[in-house]
């Protein structure tokens, strides 16, 4: 904000410039002034000689006119130009008067009306957020100052969700729907917070929520993905299939969500087929994505305990230090394999395809901190569009361990 007040100081130093300039030539007038009154006087005095002298019949008629006019000539020639500048004489009590209310008013006038929350808000959002947990505070921060804004909240509750967090994420949602309306990704957000909320557990308001969706737009993704997991879940596998089917007919090419949704789709169809669907599998193409195997190494495993969590990311080599893509383990699942792709990028805009060379990293934290753990296992730097299987051991104590 120093930078703000030293530009409102500098302009405030300027107006009232305009004002005190005039004061100040009103000085030089003043000046002239007592000169033209000074060469009135000595007009006068010497006026005054010469009628003495006539009386004194030192000077005749003719030489007392010629003196008379040659004092006149010089008096005009000392006051010449006098008249413009007094014609031009400001009072001085105005210009001060001037000088002090002008920047009092401004201040008073911008504290009224001016936009100083704007402006700090503004500074605030100057640079990259650090951590997903520094932009989730700053949209936190621009929805108590803007609450009328339905991008903050939507934003805020994508970050939410980043963060698994989606009971706060389900509020962010709702009010997203209050402030713009009832949108259909709006309530296919909302839905989907709920959903994850309430642990997986469908309810009647889900329902409403994605079938007022899909009925103002059949193709809301969302709400398509997420009755198609609702469904995986339940076991009504043909009924996975069928949104999902949907969903991928709707997603353009090179999506990377596609190769997720095909992958679940394989998977239900192996359900109701394990033949057909172990076919369908082995089809199904693994582009976009890296393939990880997180194993524990045999010295630390009576350091560790089951429910201990386990974060498995990629990461950029060279760029910003938050996730591209994270998936969450515990200690009891190792070894485990996962895929790592777009869709499961903490932030809209952070992506694993958008960089070329990515790191992968386990990291145990008891705490459940993705930050900073107790244990470790780091990668070498790789393309992002690596196909074989990386196997990746934790077996390094974790130097952001606190």
């Amino acid at each position: 904000m120093i930078e703000f007040w030293l530009s409102a100081g500098l302009l405030c130093l300027l107006a009232v410039s305009f004002l005190l300039i005039p004061l100040l030539r009103g000085r030089k007038v003043q000046t002239e002034e007592d000169r033209t009154a000074l060469n009135v006087t000595l007009y006068q005095e010497r006026l005054r000689e010469l009628e003495q002298q006539h009386q004194a019949g030192t000077l005749d008629d003719a030489r007392l006119q010629t003196a008379r006019d040659e004092a006149a000539r010089e008096l005009i020639a000392d006051t010449e130009g006098s008249g413009e500048t007094k014609a031009g004489r400001l009072g001085r009590t105005v210009p001060l008067i001037a000088a002090v209310l002008v920047p009092l008013l401004g201040v008073l006038l911008y504290a009224q009306w001016g936009a100083i929350g704007e402006v700090e808000r503004a500074r605030t959002f100057t640079g990259e957020p650090r951590s997903i947990e520094e932009m989730t505070a700053r949209l936190e921060q621009a929805v108590q100052g803007n609450p009328e804004s339905p991008e903050g909240w939507y934003f805020l509750g994508r970050s939410y969700m980043a963060q698994e967090r989606p009971a706060d994420a389900a509020r962010a949602f709702e009010q997203a729907v209050k402030v713009a309306g009832r949108e259909p990704e709006l309530l296919g957000q909302w839905a989907q917070a709920l959903y994850f909320a309430g642990n997986k557990q469908w309810a009647a308001q889900l329902d409403a929520l994605t079938g007022e969706a899909l009925k103002a737009d059949p193709e809301e993704v969302t709400s398509l993905g997420l009755l198609g997991i609702a469904a995986y879940e339940e076991q009504r596998f043909q009924d996975a299939i069928s949104y999902w089917e949907r969903l991928v007919a709707i997603l353009p090419e090179g999506d990377p969500s596609r190769q997720a949704i095909a992958g679940g789709i394989a998977r239900a169809r192996q359900e109701i087929d394990p033949q057909a669907g172990a076919a369908a599998t082995a089809q199904t193409p693994e582009i976009g994505s890296l393939q990880v195997r997180v194993e524990l190494a045999d010295a630390l495993r009576d350091k560790v305990q089951p429910g201990d969590t386990v974060f498995v990311f990629a990461r950029a080599a060279s760029g910003p230090p938050m996730p591209l893509a994270v998936k969450r383990l515990s200690v009891a699942d190792l070894p485990a394999q996962v895929s790592l792709s777009d869709s499961d990028a903490m932030m809209p805009q952070l992506k694993l395809s958008a960089f070329d060379q990515v790191q992968l990293v386990a990291r145990i934290s008891r705490a459940g901190d993705a930050k900073s753990g107790e244990w470790i296992g780091q990668g070498q730097p790789l393309s992002s569009t690596t196909q074989t299987v990386q196997r990746l051991i934790i077996d390094s104590a974790d130097g952001k361990q606190p």
